[in-house]
């Protein structure tokens, strides 16, 4: 080869590899909007999701969550009616972390639902600020402050909670959350309960088909009770860490749990990962086949059919650190890249 080619070579292997660096460089932007009380998360320009606390619903959530290939993968309802919702369960917004028993109180389950004269047994987390939003090629980090309360305003818990939001390549998106309870009162008491922790309520199509009779979402916003389902584009299945497959992961221990589905033509992956870090690690999984796709370190005694009890608890001016990862990939995710995954995010 003569110097010339070589050179021509060279400059051609040169451009490849910049630009397959770039294919795999994108913008993560966010975008703070305190009077739509909400912070955008933005790749490249499009939605992947938005961290919001509005007035009516109980707890800050990551609402929607959009896939690499525009289609969202969260249930629209209540924040939306969008046909073939289902209409069970208000308090399952996007994604979220709360718990069903704090001190007696259910932070789980309230909702603009529950009647004023129950209220009393419920808690809600507050957003108290924005503390940092910081955009950037390939990662984004937004670090918010809440406030956990009981009904009548004593404050419970401080949390300070921090998104990394990044990416491993152009069908692969990933959440790092890590969230810091403090206790501010004299005890605060997780009983063991069924109801928690890190959760995430996810689309129709991403659902395990069934043919129980349920209440969905009309085309005219109106609630109909559906006693025969329509499951052609229903095609969610969960598989564990452990190899366990279908309904059969609710009440199992695993350190990371996928649900895949295929959404509009798109084949999709969600993965929670546990990080070892955590108290009761590996999680239970409190996965249902209706939608509800949720990760529970605490609620020992339900899982274990009372053979394992934590009733986790802080008090005054201790703290306790809850690390999950959520993975949104598009396309086939095989559990040696999930474990790839989840080890390189137990190494942080």
């Amino acid at each position: 080869m003569n110097f010339r080619n070589r050179l021509i070579t060279i400059a051609m292997i040169f451009t490849t590899i910049l630009f397959c660096q770039c294919g795999n460089n994108q913008q993560i932007e966010l975008k703070v909007s305190e009077s739509d009380k909400k912070v955008d998360v933005l790749f490249d320009g499009q939605l992947f999701t938005s961290y919001i606390y509005p007035d009516n619903i109980m707890k800050p959530v990551l609402w929607p969550v959009v896939s690499p290939a525009g289609n969202i993968l969260t249930r629209s309802y209540p924040m939306e009616n969008k046909a073939g919702d289902r209409t069970d369960h208000p308090h399952h917004v996007g994604v979220w972390l709360n718990y069903g028993d704090v001190n007696g109180l259910d932070f789980w389950n309230n909702s603009e639902a529950i009647p004023e004269e129950r209220k009393s047994d419920y808690g809600r987390i507050y957003h108290t600020s924005v503390e940092k939003a910081e955009s950037g090629k390939n990662k984004a980090e937004l670090v918010v402050e809440n406030e956990w309360k009981a009904p009548d305003g004593t404050k419970m818990l401080d949390e300070e909670t921090n998104f990394t939001f990044s990416q491993k390549d152009e069908n692969i998106r990933i959440i790092d959350r890590t969230t810091t309870l403090e206790a501010v009162i004299d005890e605060v008491k997780f009983t063991d309960n069924k109801e928690g922790m890190f959760a995430i309520r996810v689309a129709r199509e991403l659902e395990l088909p069934s043919d129980s009779p349920t209440k969905l979402m009309d085309s005219h916003g109106n609630i109909t009770e559906v006693k025969e389902m329509d499951n052609s584009k229903v095609k969610g299945d969960y598989r564990s860490s452990e190899g366990i497959e279908g309904a059969e992961v609710w009440g199992t221990r695993a350190r990371w749990m996928k649900l895949s589905s295929e959404i509009n033509g798109e084949k999709v992956a969600l993965v929670i990962i546990d990080h070892p870090s955590n108290v009761g690690y590996p999680t239970y999984w409190h996965a249902r086949g209706y939608g509800l796709f949720a990760a529970n370190t605490l609620g020992q005694k339900i899982f274990s059919d009372g053979e394992n009890e934590l009733n986790f608890s802080l008090t005054e001016g201790e703290t306790t650190t809850f690390k999950y990862r959520f993975v949104v990939a598009s396309g086939e995710l095989s559990d040696e890249k999930i474990n790839e995954l989840a080890d390189e995010y137990a190494s942080m």
